[in-house]
Parts: C-alpha cells; structure tokens; sequence
C-alpha cells in the first residue's frame, strides 16, 4: 500500500470506508441491473436514505442512469467500477497476496478480485470482467485466439467488449464437454467472435473419446484443420477446475472417479489430471490443447475462482512464463494457507 492510503487511512479513515461503500453499490449495480433501490438496499444490508444519497452523487457524475425497470451502470460508471476494484484490492492487501503468488506458482502476473465466488455467485461476474478487461488489452490482429468451455469464461464472455479485429480468428481449445449447452467451448468462441467481429472454426467432436476414436476423427480433414489452428493459438484462455468436478463431466463412473482421487488428483486442465506440488496423475485423450502444445502459446489466461478450487490453483503450475492467473480473493487466501501449511511441513 502506497504512503498516501496509509496515511488517509489513520488520518480519515471515515474516506476509505466511504470508498468501499461505494464500491459495493457499484459492483452490486453492476451485477444485477437493473435493479431498483429498494432491492439495491436490501442486499447491501444499508439504509434507503443512504443508497439515495449514494446514487444521487453517482446519477450526478453519469457513473449511473435510472429509469423504470431500475439502476445501470454507465459506460463511466464501469470504467470507475474497474478503478475502485484496484482501489478495494490495495486497502485489502490484495496486491501483496498478488506478488507472493506470482512468485510461488510461476505465473507472469496475477490478477485477484476482493471477494469469493463461492459465497457471493456475483463476484464471479466481477472475475469474468477482470479477465475480459486483462484479454481485450493483450489482443493483436491476426491473434488466434482459442478458449476452453466453462462457467467463468462464459462471464469473461458476457462482459466482453465490442472491439474490431476482424482478422482475429477464435478458435475452441478443446471439444465438447459436459451437458450445459450455454458453457460449451463451440458456444462460446461464436459469442467472442460476434464481440470481436471475428471469423471462428468449431469443433464439433466429444472431449472425452477413446484413442481408436480420437485416431479415427484427426483423419477427418476438417477436424485436423481446426485441431492445427488451434495449437497455433496466439492466446489461450482455460479454467482450472476440481479434478472430481471435471471427472463428473467427463463422464467418468464413480469408481474411477475414486480411483483417480486415490491417486491424488486435485486439479484440472487442458485435459491433464494434478497432484500437489503440480504432479501429473493422468492424461486423457482430449481434442485439441494437450499439456505437451501450451508451452508454445504466446499468452496463457487462466481463469478461475472461488475458495474451494485453491487446492486445484496450487496443483495445476501451468510453467509458461507468459501465464497469467486471474482468480479471486477466496482463492488466493486459502492458496496462501495451502502454501503456507507446506513451508510447515519442512
């Protein structure tokens, strides 16, 4: 924390609390607008004379507009979102728990949003910003682009913006995988194309396949095409997800689901099964991005939230030196525990 918040903090502490104060009504706003006062009010557990008050100065400064069906942000009132975002994380600590991570898990950078996910579902929307924001400002024309499936990246997605870069193509990082259409990989590289004005391919094969299977579809021209284009991703984005979540939408029977735990897995990516310590307990046969392609992507962003997926962010050491982390504040603490208990075992 910088000297000034220090000393704004001792001096007019009352300011910070304000600040955050405010930065609730924002994030709140921004997640579930529109959405009336009243409403505003009751989930924030703070007087209507005070949200009132609050909004007037937002409607004052455009960061907000009302009209009937309730209050929504503005495109300043995102942009302040984002800043007092940074704001909130510094007066937390949160930019501390940033570098100590960085260090300890071999990423270029971390992101950490204040919250959790696993308690509060909005903060996962707040994430899905956070990592739109970290991918529009990496984006080169003539990116391939590439994306796994998943929750979080869909919010990514959603709160993508509208940017021009026509000669980007999308691509998906992986086949299909579990039954929720909306999370799909396929589905979700059409929505960033249609936000990016961008050309996509597809790949419309199953994730989980046997290797006669797999053998059989890389023979289809089509599908090897996409499959090439894919491991010439500029960019790739994934989630790191809980090896027994993952296992359960993979298909897998509950027995080898237990025999994959007993071997110690805990995390998941790009197909590949983690221990502690970033252990490989097992591969599987996956279409497109396999653990032996992503060192040769430009840019990693792994997305990913909330304090039960900690011991899948310790398991899952993606060594890229372009990977960046963009997790939330219940992930990083419990991270933290975790690594902390480790020194204690030495």
């Amino acid at each position: 924390m910088n000297s000034f918040m220090k000393i704004q903090q001792k001096i007019i502490p009352e300011a910070t609390a304000l600040l955050e104060r405010r930065y609730s009504i924002l994030r709140t706003i921004f997640n579930s607008q529109p959405i009336g006062r009243r409403t505003l009010s009751a989930k924030l557990e703070l007087g209507e004379r005070i949200v009132r008050g609050d909004l007037d100065f937002f409607k004052s400064m455009d960061l907000i507009e009302v009209s009937l069906p309730g209050v929504t942000l503005t495109e300043q009132g995102i942009e302040m979102l984002n800043s007092l975002r940074a704001f909130v994380s510094e007066v937390k600590g949160l930019e501390d728990i940033e570098n100590l991570l960085k260090k300890e898990l071999g990423y270029k950078k971390i992101i950490v949003v204040p919250g959790d996910s696993d308690k509060d579902p909005n903060v996962k929307r707040e994430l899905g910003n956070a990592a739109a924001m970290c991918l529009s400002g990496m984006i080169r024309h003539k990116d391939i682009i590439a994306l796994t499936g998943g929750s979080t990246i869909k919010e990514m997605v959603d709160s993508f913006p509208r940017m021009d870069f026509k000669d980007n193509l999308i691509v998906p990082a992986r086949g299909s995988l579990g039954k929720i259409i909306d999370i799909q990989s396929n589905n979700l590289v059409a929505a960033l194309a249609e936000k990016l004005g961008a050309p996509y391919k597809l790949l419309n094969v199953p994730d989980n396949l046997s290797s006669q299977s797999l053998e059989v579809l890389l023979k289809e021209k089509e599908i090897r095409e996409v499959v090439d284009l894919i491991k010439r991703a500029q960019i790739l984005v994934l989630g790191i997800g809980r090896a027994d979540k993952m296992a359960q939408r993979r298909g897998l029977s509950r027995e080898e689901i237990t025999e994959l735990l007993e071997e110690g897995a805990v995390g998941e990516a790009f197909g590949t099964y983690f221990g502690k310590g970033g252990k490989i307990i097992r591969k599987i046969n996956s279409v497109g991005i396999r653990l032996e392609d992503y060192n040769n992507v430009g840019t990693l962003i792994a997305v990913t939230g909330g304090s039960s997926k900690a011991e899948a962010i310790d398991a899952v050491r993606l060594g890229n030196e372009n990977a960046i982390l963009v997790t939330d504040e219940g992930a990083a603490r419990k991270v933290m525990q975790i690594l902390k208990s480790q020194y204690n075992e030495f």
